[in-house]
């Protein structure tokens, strides 16, 4: 079967009890057992639900992988992943980077004994240069965040097998309608379901995806041992957004990619980061690795700095200023003050992120709308 039709269909069967077409939630938090010490399919919601257990054989399904955990944020399956480690482990992340995750990297695994190293992903030979005898794994995004970068996933997977040490990826700006990571050898695919997965600004969720059973088994352990679990209703909402992932997806990328032509040419733009464009360092690679559509999230910087980034980012109307993205409303944010302002401005500053960067998610209003909207907020 086709993506779209997989994600209506797999892991959503009807009610076998009633017929419902939409399976019921289950709100339960235990389940009644066969006898003591005979377990079912199910015990405890942390441990797993019908419900959450429906969004993971959906999402593992879209991802082409065998395996999925649900969780309670985006940042908890990161989490989860990097649990993975151990006291003078070594993990070696590309420097185009979510805020969270280098909060995370540099400001909690530091104090367990994770050393972290940032290392341009889009220089194979520099970020391979980065590994050391401790490294245990491999971490980048692409797109990344907030710069747009595009990273070789199949070549970076590579060097993961030929070193001997896990490689994981944030698929969140791509999701699995654009890429499938596992598919070009990645062992971890990572989701914050907050985002394109759920698509409506309505619901908290993260998710990890795996084709090996035994790294499964290891992430399962973690999880249900710290319990940072998706809830039932949550995993619905993330169920019903898995359902028109495709035409989302597809339908804000074309919307952003005529967004970015037309802010490649307005003078009162500096740059504009979308590998939709031709003069995009990495066009050629995403146009080969995504599958017929660049993605709906851009950066762009403005002339004058911090002070002319905040007052087109507070002028908008249908770009809401938030931080988040991947959902049908378009949003706009500051990366240097909202979702990067974790890291220390030195390292904003070593990686070029820059006090007039802005950043937008685009939803599914109307091109001219959006184009409009900002027009008036760049004014004159």
């Amino acid at each position: 079967m086709q993506f779209r039709t997989r994600a209506i269909h797999v892991g959503q069967e009807c009610d076998p009890q009633t017929g419902a077409v939409v399976p019921p939630i289950h709100v339960t938090s235990t389940f009644v057992q066969p006898g003591a010490g005979t377990w079912g399919e199910f015990d405890y919601s942390r441990s797993g639900n019908p419900t959450r257990k429906a969004f993971e054989r959906t999402l593992a399904d879209l991802e082409g992988g065998g395996y999925a955990l649900a969780f309670a944020t985006g940042m908890a399956a990161t989490h989860c992943a990097m649990m993975l480690l151990g006291p003078g482990d070594h993990v070696v992340a590309g420097s185009d980077i979510y805020g969270g995750t280098y909060r995370l990297m540099h400001k909690v695994l530091d104090r367990v004994g994770v050393k972290v190293t940032l290392a341009p992903s889009t220089d194979l030979a520099a970020f391979e240069k980065a590994i050391t005898p401790h490294t245990k794994m491999l971490w980048i995004e692409s797109p990344g965040n907030p710069q747009m970068s595009i990273t070789d996933v199949a070549a970076v997977a590579a060097i993961a097998k030929r070193r001997g040490v896990l490689m994981g990826i944030d698929n969140t700006f791509a999701s699995p309608v654009l890429t499938r990571p596992l598919e070009l050898g990645a062992d971890i695919v990572m989701h914050s379901a907050t985002k394109y997965l759920g698509g409506h600004s309505d619901l908290l969720g993260g998710a990890l995806v795996v084709r090996d059973k035994g790294l499964f088994d290891r992430l399962y352990f973690l999880q249900n041992a710290t319990g940072a679990v998706m809830g039932p209703f949550e995993a619905f909402l993330a169920s019903r957004g898995l359902k028109t992932l495709e035409l989302r997806v597809r339908e804000q990328s074309r919307t952003a990619l005529l967004l970015a032509e037309w802010l490649a040419g307005d003078f009162r733009i500096s740059r504009v980061l979308y590998p939709g464009l031709a003069a995009h360092p990495g066009h050629e690679l995403a146009r080969r690795q995504m599958d017929g559509a660049f993605g709906a999230m851009l950066t762009i910087e403005v002339p004058g700095g911090l002070a002319a980034a905040k007052r087109v980012c507070e002028s908008t109307k249908l770009f809401q200023l938030a931080v988040s993205l991947g959902a049908v409303e378009s949003l706009i944010s500051q990366p240097v003050l909202m979702s990067h302002s974790s890291y220390d401005s030195a390292a904003r500053a070593a990686h070029g992120i820059t006090d007039g960067l802005i950043r937008l998610s685009v939803g599914l209003e109307a091109f001219e709308d959006l184009r409009d909207d900002l027009d008036r907020a760049l004014g004159t």
